[in-house]
């Protein structure tokens, strides 16, 4: 009944492959245009599979070495120096996907995604990494939202010009991949003007007078000084400690819980099913009447949604607190993943469960969005001193890039055994993920960093902690009974 009433993996991908972005076509077409003038003849269909493969598939691969590489950045060139660098990778990665087309040549389009990728890569890593340290602790978790907050809304965005209306024509493609330069020209242009974390400026430069400075730009004259002491704390309880290396925090058992809840988070985010979200939504939207034409427009909803969420969380993280944004999202999602399996199960029995499928889309993405899809960067950074932090970073997006193309190889698999059934693998991947963030994450709203990692070391010592509540008691016992 539910492969009947739902119809077969295949039609999805070839259906897939219609609903694909406009671009999406021109630029195979641009392939095997560029193939045939090079060597007069045509293009092997697989071989223009593997190059279009290549293609998509080479994003994640420096978004992977852009994670590698950006904490160590945000070390030896700061916060800000890091994110300065990285926008001219964006520029002339916009460079060489723009100029492909004029010259014919695929491979500079293969080297300019490429390099969006590592610029996205370390974006990711140091722009909450900078806003997290910068922000008073009673708004850093609506500040650390930006990021996914004009993530969102650069998607959206992306959608938007990506119409055949805009630059989603033959002949504007090229225009459409290299706009992603005027964010890297607008970032270059005002990010001078702020100063350098004040954080990096004490604890890993030990410039004080530097750091006031930043301070009081950041927080005003009559009122850094509570910013200064706490930053003083936790310089002092760092004691000197130089910043650490990814691999020296798996040897580290005082970050112990919260390297596997990162760890655990991240990959949650990635395999919680929103990528399948995705990929059925065309499908879904066409079995709901929409004509084939508009269904881009449709789409535009699902990354406006999106975007609505992430600033609806900036909005109430620092008034309801991260852990119940986050469980309350994965729960939803959940609930969601249960109606969307009965739902594309019976697609077709009755006229109105189409419609209940595309709202279960919909419902779906805001739950996403209103929990895991922001909170996760947030948290990386809350969880984690100076010292580990940007190492932390660099864990968590390397984690995230990897189940990222883990999730798009083994999805078609996944899909192609279980069909509508795959919503129940993300069933209970977000069930789990909800549990685990119930039963070990502290609430985090309005701490410091230091109050944080206080919460963490009756996990990361329980052993140890008990041994010396054991030796207290029995110095207790035999002083109890010793006459003096």
């Amino acid at each position: 009944m539910g492969s009947q009433a739902f119809g077969l993996s295949d039609q999805l991908f070839i259906e897939m492959q219609v609903d694909s972005p406009l671009y999406f076509q021109h630029i195979h077409k641009f392939l095997n245009e560029t193939w045939s003038s090079r060597y007069q003849m045509e293009l092997n269909p697989s071989l223009l599979t593997l190059l279009w493969s290549v293609i998509a598939s080479i994003f994640s691969l420096g978004g992977l070495c852009g994670a590698h590489i950006g904490g160590s950045m945000a070390i030896r060139l700061g916060r800000k120096g890091a994110l300065l660098v990285n926008n001219f990778i964006a520029i002339l990665a916009s460079i060489l996907m723009g100029i492909s087309f004029p010259t014919g040549l695929f491979e500079l389009l293969m080297v300019g995604r490429f390099l969006i990728g590592i610029n996205t890569g370390i974006g990711i890593c140091v722009q909450p990494l900078y806003i997290g340290e910068v922000a008073p602790k009673h708004l850093r978790g609506g500040m650390a939202m930006g990021s996914s907050i004009f993530l969102t809304g650069g998607i959206l965005t992306g959608q938007i010009i990506g119409l055949r209306e805009l630059l989603g024509g033959e002949k504007y493609w090229p225009f459409l991949l290299s706009s992603s330069c005027f964010p890297a020209l607008a970032q270059l242009f005002f990010l001078p003007w702020f100063p350098e974390s004040p954080r990096y400026l004490l604890i890993d430069r030990g410039d004080e007078m530097k750091c006031t400075k930043a301070l009081k730009c950041f927080h005003g004259p009559l009122h850094y000084q509570e910013e200064m002491e706490d930053i003083q704390r936790e310089r002092f309880a760092l004691n000197g400690e130089k910043p650490k290396k990814p691999w020296q925090l798996f040897g580290d058992r005082s970050v112990k819980w919260q390297l596997i809840t990162v760890i655990v988070m991240t990959m949650g985010q990635q395999l919680s099913g929103i990528n399948a979200i995705y990929f059925y939504a065309s499908y879904i939207f066409k079995q709901a009447g929409i004509p084939a034409e508009k269904i881009p427009y449709v789409t535009l909803g699902t990354g406006a949604c999106e975007c609505l969420t992430a600033l609806t969380c900036g909005l109430l993280i620092d008034y309801m607190g991260r852990r119940l944004l986050i469980i309350g999202g994965y729960t939803l999602m959940s609930f969601w993943c249960i109606v969307l399996t009965f739902s594309l199960s019976y697609q077709e029995l009755y006229p109105w469960v189409p419609y209940l499928s595309m709202a279960s889309i919909f419902a779906f993405i805001l739950s996403f969005g209103l929990g895991p899809g922001g909170i996760t960067n947030t948290l990386t950074a809350e969880l984690f001193t100076q010292s580990s932090r940007p190492a932390a970073y660099m864990i968590g997006g390397s984690i995230s890039w990897l189940s990222f193309f883990t999730i798009g190889m083994l999805f078609p698999f996944i899909v192609n055994g279980l069909k509508q059934y795959c919503f129940v693998v993300f069933l209970l991947e977000s069930l789990l993920v909800a549990s685990f963030i119930f039963f070990v994450i502290p609430e985090t709203k309005n701490k410091s960093f230091l109050e944080i990692k206080q919460e963490f070391q009756h996990l990361n010592f329980r052993g140890r902690i008990k041994e010396k509540e054991a030796e207290l008691s029995v110095l207790k016992l035999h002083y109890s009974v010793t006459p003096f």
